[in-house]
This record gives C-alpha cells, structure tokens and sequence, in this order.
C-alpha cells in the first residue's frame, strides 16, 4: 500500500476531518493534505507514529489523561526501542523556559502512579517532583535545546515511565535525602521526541532525546519519580 492511501485511510479510521486530526497530532492541515494526495511523501516513519497515535490516543497508561488533552504517543525505532513522541511543543520561552509554569504544569501529576512495563515497578508521584524538577542544580545548568526539552519531556512523563529500561540501584549519599532515600535510589533510562519546525510551520524531522529517571527508594519502601536527569540529543 501506497504511503499517501496508508496515511489517508489511517486518519478516516478516527472518522476525523483533516482539521482535526491536525489538531489531534499536530501536524499542519495542508501538510496532510500534500500527504494524502501523493504531492510530497512524508519522513518513513509518519505512518508507524500514526499508527501508534490512533491505537493509544487515549494515554499508553490508563491514567494517560490526568493532564488533559495530550498529544502524546509512543513509536518504536528500527532497532525496537521505544521513543516517546511529544508533538505540542507546550513550553518555548522566547530566551528561557518559565520553570514556574512547568511547576504548575507538574502539579497535576501529584498523587498518581504508573507501571513500567519491562520491570512491573509502580512508580508513584509525589510532592517533591514539581519543585525539584523545575528548580533542581540540573535544570538551572541546561540551556537552550536541552532546556526546551525537559521542560516539554514533563508532557509525556506517564509514557517516559512506562517505556523505561536499564533499571539500577545506587546508595545515597547525601545528607539532605537521608530520610527520603534512605533505601537508596533507581536510575532508569528513556527516550522522548520533539518535532522540528521549518519557516512555514511544517513538521520538518523529530530530534529525539535521551534521558535518565531518577526515583528515590522512600521509607514507606515506595518507588517516586524525583527528576529527570541527563538529556542529550
């Protein structure tokens, strides 16, 4: 089957008009319209991602939605790794992020929990996450595209946690998280995407990011997501 068919029957299976399947995956009204027609083919992989998107556009958890609305999906690459796809770039800032709307952002996730497929590890949300991931050493120290990126990356955190591998331990070793994480702390690694615009508003490539999850082991021997760490392109 042709790329144009595929990508034209895949968006009538949503029973949406382009308008709002644009809406819906973020992809520009006339760029789908070019698509669907055969007058440009779009990057190999807009199928796969379309694909993943419709089969889980209500959230890769079942609590995918406690943010609302989300333009958020999960694709695998050729090698079979998971990436996370966040296609609203929700947080620009003109010369830097305003971490405080991230805060506020975060504040929603407070209270809920997720599963991470590879390991059965439930990984809950705690008070702690929106002040440390918006005001922690590490965020202060990132600039520019890697700055953008954990501040989107906190719209796809359900799917960041369930696609999470390479699980290991680490003692703690500081003062300040000696009651907190006193049993320690669980690295895990995960991948999310963000779309690339050109002049003209169209989705020109995705660059995709790597990133570490920082969980602290709690006295209540509970798994809490504590930040995110280490993003490079």
């Amino acid at each position: 089957m042709d790329t144009a068919k595929t990508i034209k029957e895949l968006r009538e299976s949503t029973g949406m008009s382009r308008k709002e399947f644009s809406e819906h995956t973020g992809i520009p009204v006339r760029t789908l319209e070019d698509w669907e027609a055969g007058r440009r083919t779009p990057p190999e992989y807009i199928p796969r991602l379309l694909a993943y998107q419709i089969k889980i556009e209500k959230g890769f958890s079942s609590k995918g939605e406690v943010k609302g609305k989300r333009s958020v999906s999960v694709i695998q690459d050729v090698d079979g790794n998971n990436i996370v796809i966040i296609n609203d770039i929700r947080f620009k800032g003109k010369r830097s992020i305003d971490w405080k709307e991230v805060r506020e952002y975060l504040k929603e996730y407070v209270g809920e929990f997720y599963t991470i497929a590879a390991t059965g590890d439930v990984i809950y949300i705690g008070s702690d996450l929106p002040n440390e991931y918006s005001g922690s050493k590490y965020t202060h120290s990132i600039k520019g595209a890697n700055a953008k990126a954990k501040a989107n990356a906190a719209q796809g955190i359900p799917e960041l946690i369930e696609i999470a591998v390479g699980k290991h331990f680490r003692e703690n070793n500081e003062e300040k998280h000696s009651r907190n994480a006193k049993y320690g702390w669980y690295r895990y690694d995960s991948r999310f995407a963000l779309p690339v615009y050109n002049e003209t508003g169209e989705i020109e490539r995705y660059n995709v990011f790597h990133a570490s999850l920082i969980v602290r082991h709690s006295e209540d021997k509970k798994l809490y997501l504590y930040d995110i760490l280490d993003i490079k392109k």
